[in-house]
Protein backbone atom coordinates (compact mmCIF):
# COMPACT_ATOMS: atom_id res chain seq x y z
CA UNK A 1 0.00 0.00 0.00
CA UNK A 2 2.50 2.17 1.15
CA UNK A 3 4.84 1.86 -2.55
CA UNK A 4 1.42 2.16 -4.45
CA UNK A 5 1.27 5.74 -2.73
CA UNK A 6 4.96 6.90 -3.30
CA UNK A 7 4.26 6.18 -7.27
CA UNK A 8 0.74 8.01 -7.01
CA UNK A 9 2.50 10.96 -5.59
CA UNK A 10 5.36 11.33 -7.36
CA UNK A 11 3.13 11.18 -10.64
CA UNK A 12 1.95 14.04 -9.52
CA UNK A 13 5.33 15.67 -9.33
CA UNK A 14 6.40 14.63 -12.32
CA UNK A 15 4.24 17.28 -14.16
CA UNK A 16 5.88 20.17 -12.22
CA UNK A 17 9.25 19.01 -14.05
CA UNK A 18 10.36 20.63 -17.73
CA UNK A 19 13.01 20.07 -19.52
CA UNK A 20 16.80 21.43 -19.72
CA UNK A 21 18.97 20.69 -22.65
CA UNK A 22 22.67 21.57 -22.03
CA UNK A 23 25.08 21.64 -24.98
CA UNK A 24 28.95 23.07 -25.86
CA UNK A 25 28.47 26.79 -25.88
CA UNK A 26 28.93 28.56 -29.36
CA UNK A 27 32.64 28.81 -30.21
CA UNK A 28 31.42 32.28 -31.07
CA UNK A 29 29.89 33.14 -28.36
CA UNK A 30 31.22 36.06 -25.83
CA UNK A 31 31.59 34.55 -21.94
CA UNK A 32 30.66 36.90 -19.23
CA UNK A 33 33.20 38.36 -16.79
CA UNK A 34 32.70 35.04 -14.61
CA UNK A 35 33.74 33.04 -17.80
CA UNK A 36 29.52 31.67 -17.82
CA UNK A 37 28.17 32.02 -21.29
CA UNK A 38 25.79 34.48 -21.18
CA UNK A 39 22.40 34.61 -23.27
CA UNK A 40 21.05 36.77 -25.97
CA UNK A 41 17.49 36.07 -26.80
CA UNK A 42 17.40 38.62 -29.36
CA UNK A 43 19.66 36.82 -31.39
CA UNK A 44 16.99 33.46 -31.24
CA UNK A 45 13.93 35.47 -31.44
CA UNK A 46 13.11 34.51 -34.57
CA UNK A 47 11.58 31.29 -33.78
CA UNK A 48 8.67 32.65 -32.23
CA UNK A 49 5.47 31.06 -34.00
CA UNK A 50 7.06 28.61 -34.97
CA UNK A 51 6.34 24.77 -33.60
CA UNK A 52 8.47 23.81 -30.32
CA UNK A 53 10.67 20.91 -30.99
CA UNK A 54 13.61 19.79 -30.04
CA UNK A 55 15.58 21.03 -33.38
CA UNK A 56 14.36 24.19 -32.78
CA UNK A 57 15.37 24.11 -28.99
CA UNK A 58 19.26 22.94 -30.42
CA UNK A 59 18.79 25.79 -32.52
CA UNK A 60 17.35 28.28 -29.90
CA UNK A 61 20.78 27.43 -27.22
CA UNK A 62 23.30 27.84 -30.84
CA UNK A 63 21.70 30.95 -31.82
CA UNK A 64 22.05 32.77 -28.25
CA UNK A 65 24.92 31.13 -27.00
CA UNK A 66 23.03 30.13 -23.93
CA UNK A 67 24.27 26.99 -22.05
CA UNK A 68 21.25 25.51 -21.35
CA UNK A 69 17.38 25.42 -22.52
CA UNK A 70 13.80 25.83 -19.74
CA UNK A 71 11.17 25.45 -22.11
CA UNK A 72 7.94 26.79 -20.20
CA UNK A 73 5.10 24.62 -21.20
CA UNK A 74 1.08 26.48 -20.99
CA UNK A 75 -0.09 27.13 -17.68
CA UNK A 76 2.96 26.40 -15.89
CA UNK A 77 4.63 27.65 -12.75
CA UNK A 78 8.12 28.98 -12.88
CA UNK A 79 10.88 29.25 -10.07
CA UNK A 80 11.96 32.72 -10.24
CA UNK A 81 15.69 32.09 -9.68
CA UNK A 82 17.91 34.17 -12.96
CA UNK A 83 20.51 32.85 -14.38
CA UNK A 84 22.29 34.33 -16.81
CA UNK A 85 23.48 31.78 -18.83
CA UNK A 86 19.92 30.09 -19.69
CA UNK A 87 17.15 30.56 -22.29
CA UNK A 88 13.70 30.24 -21.45
CA UNK A 89 11.06 28.97 -24.15
CA UNK A 90 7.22 29.42 -23.52
CA UNK A 91 5.33 27.75 -25.32
CA UNK A 92 1.36 27.59 -26.03
CA UNK A 93 -1.35 25.04 -26.42
CA UNK A 94 -0.74 24.21 -29.70
CA UNK A 95 3.50 23.80 -28.88
CA UNK A 96 4.28 26.94 -31.19
CA UNK A 97 6.79 29.28 -29.45
CA UNK A 98 5.54 32.08 -27.86
CA UNK A 99 7.97 33.78 -25.87
CA UNK A 100 11.84 33.69 -25.83
CA UNK A 101 13.79 35.44 -22.59
CA UNK A 102 16.80 34.78 -21.16
CA UNK A 103 17.26 34.25 -17.39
Amino acid sequence: MKTIAVMLASLGLASCVTAAVETAPDPGATPGESGVMLCNADAARSHIGQQATQTIGVAILRESGARTLRWGPPNAAWTMDYRQDRVNVRYDEAMMIAEITCG
